[in-house]
């Protein structure tokens, strides 16, 4: 663990975000919207907006997030969206079908009903999702109405995601994200009666104040429920960046073995429940289409998380969105004014984002691989292209994290503890970090 324990990205990209290049512009992000287009209208899009309204701030938050009271500043943002939109559609011409729609946050429920039905009638204006659609949203049970869920239902939506991290009080106090068990089943259950599928809670291990016992109840009330997918994430502590992190105590932060701990306790209770292990850290019931995409090693990741249309460009709207279109990441800028001032006036809002090259290609394929499915065939050319590397994972193999027959490469279960740290050998971008920009991988 000391070995291991050591500042490494979680690979959400590769190239990860600090190596991305701020000489790249709107108009690279229009040309390769315009190359994705080529593709026709039968090949469809994942479409991701981003909503960064909340009422208040949760202080481990690491998100682009604005805390307002005031529910006209969603209806300016709806405008600029809608801008936004129209640049997209016009960029990318005929291809305007999604398989994937997903709201995220900030709190996607900020919005009032009204403002989410404009919302949603722009997006159906301008693109049609399909049938079998994955149309996902993020939301605090703590501030979103049974109303609104109704609502969402109705317009399409089928996926919801329910953010909770920890149900002990003394850590959400010490944190600012307070809700009650209660008001967390009773949005569960509502989803259900509505027809919502996948729903997934989000748990957060490593936060102030977490221990064994109290950490086991939360554990205890989340099986009792039973959603369908669970998330638990890894703390990252970097309060250097994330200034509102500062309020926390850092010296009631879980580090190292007692942090793992918690991590070990959560992936026990969960896979005596009968959930699968799904990549890194994430869990679903057998009969979930994640689990069976990793029984098939067909698993695949994007900005929005684990997912079964990992090889489908992904255009995001709002500030600091990510796009993932023909070989390219393009990042929007972050603040509100410079956002709406770009789009407002025909421009696309990108800041900063990386032109894959044929080596970036062939190392994003490999990690991904590693991350979502702990294995990898490398095939006899990948093998004498990633030799260096390959000689390098050996230290893993004599720790027993990872198993080599011929050209495959997998983890074992104790390996797969530390797939950052084996992903990590295969990118070519960390020997010329200067400086630590990530959090731990423990």
């Amino acid at each position: 663990m000391r070995r291991y324990d050591v500042p490494g990205p979680r690979y959400t990209s590769y190239p990860t975000a600090p190596e991305w290049r701020y000489d790249l512009d709107a108009q690279d992000f229009a040309e390769r919207l315009e190359a994705a287009g080529t593709a026709g209208e039968q090949a469809p899009l994942s479409l991701y907006v981003h909503l960064p309204f909340c009422r208040s701030l949760c202080w481990y938050c690491g998100c682009n997030v604005v805390i307002s009271k005031d529910q006209s500043a969603a209806d300016r943002y709806i405008d600029h969206l809608c801008c936004e939109l129209d640049l997209v559609a016009e960029r990318i011409g005929s291809r305007r079908t999604l398989t994937q729609v997903h709201w995220g946050g900030g709190t996607p429920t900020f919005l009032s009903e009204a403002q989410i039905v404009r919302l949603w009638s722009e997006i159906t204006r301008r693109f049609k999702p399909l049938p079998d659609a994955e149309v996902a949203i993020e939301v605090h049970p703590a501030v979103t109405t049974p109303e609104q869920l109704t609502l969402l239902r109705q317009l399409g939506f089928n996926r919801v995601s329910m953010g909770l991290q920890d149900f002990n009080r003394r850590v959400q106090e010490v944190t600012n994200r307070l809700q009650t068990p209660e008001q967390t089943r009773a949005l569960l259950e509502h989803a259900r009666e509505l027809g919502f599928t996948g729903v997934n809670f989000d748990l957060i291990y490593g936060l102030p104040f977490q221990e064994p016992e109290g950490w086991a109840k939360t554990l205890e009330q989340v099986l009792e429920m039973r959603p369908d997918r669970l998330a638990v994430y890894s703390f990252a502590f970097m309060p250097e960046v994330l200034k509102q992190q500062r309020r926390m105590p850092a010296e009631a932060i879980p580090t190292g073995r007692a942090k793992l701990e918690l991590f070990r306790a959560a992936y026990s209770a969960f896979v005596r429940a009968g959930y699968r292990p799904i990549g890194m850290d994430h869990f679903a019931v057998p009969e979930d289409e994640l689990a069976r995409a990793q029984e098939q090693r067909k698993l695949g990741r994007n900005f929005q998380g684990y997912t079964v249309n990992w090889d489908t460009d992904v255009v995001a709207l709002g500030s600091t969105g990510i796009s993932d279109v023909a070989g390219g990441y393009f990042q929007n800028v972050r603040a509100l004014p410079r956002y709406a001032a770009n789009v407002k006036h025909g421009r696309f809002a990108t800041e900063r984002g990386i032109r894959l090259s044929t080596d970036d290609t062939l190392r994003r394929s490999v990690i991904t691989q590693l991350m979502c499915n702990f294995w990898v065939e490398l095939g006899e050319t990948g093998a004498r292209y990633f030799e260096p590397e390959l000689e390098r994972l050996r230290a893993f193999e004599d720790d027993g994290l990872l198993v080599r027959t011929g050209t495959q490469l997998e983890l074992t279960p104790l390996g797969r503890l530390f797939v950052r740290n084996v992903a990590m050998v295969f990118d070519a971008y960390l020997a010329r970090a200067q400086r630590p920009r990530f959090s731990r991988t423990i």
